[in-house]
């Protein structure tokens, strides 16, 4: 969603409310994770001593592949984000969001940082056995010999 900021820019106390969901749709080309539900962004971009800034929280449920057992299972995710929104910045920086034409595209900052802070390992929790090397059994539900002979 696009969010046209110049009002922001140039009025000191000025914020706008954020409340929005991101379909599933608008996610499939995010390749390795399948959303179970649309994405919930909420939160705010205000104006503080003619710094703007842009606080917002995520909440997701991904379809996960356990990596250790390939069991499926639904997991809810919720993160919180800080930014400081610049219109124009004289140097390469990545601690700014840079608003070009004064406007910003929050569907990509959110899905941004909704995928750096995913974890790369993937458990259905955290103590799984996963498979069996030899016979595939799923160790978390009965055990095998295979093992121990």
């Amino acid at each position: 969603m696009k969010f046209n900021l110049k009002q922001l820019f140039n009025i000191t106390g000025e914020s706008k409310d954020i409340s929005y969901t991101i379909p599933e749709s608008d996610l499939s080309d995010i390749r390795g994770y399948s959303f179970a539900s649309p994405v919930e962004i909420k939160g705010r971009i205000y104006n503080k001593a003619d710094v703007v800034y842009l606080d917002y929280s995520v909440d997701l449920t991904l379809l996960n592949t356990c990596d250790r057992c390939l069991r499926e299972f639904e997991r809810s995710y919720h993160f919180d984000f800080s930014h400081i929104v610049v219109p124009s910045v004289s140097s390469d920086n990545d601690e700014y969001i840079v608003a070009e034409s004064e406007s910003i595209e929050l569907n990509d900052i959110a899905v941004t940082d909704m995928l750096l802070q995913l974890p790369t390992k993937i458990l259905c929790r955290e103590d799984c056995k996963g498979l069996c090397m030899v016979c595939g059994c799923d160790l978390n539900e009965s055990e095998c010999n295979c093992l121990n002979n």
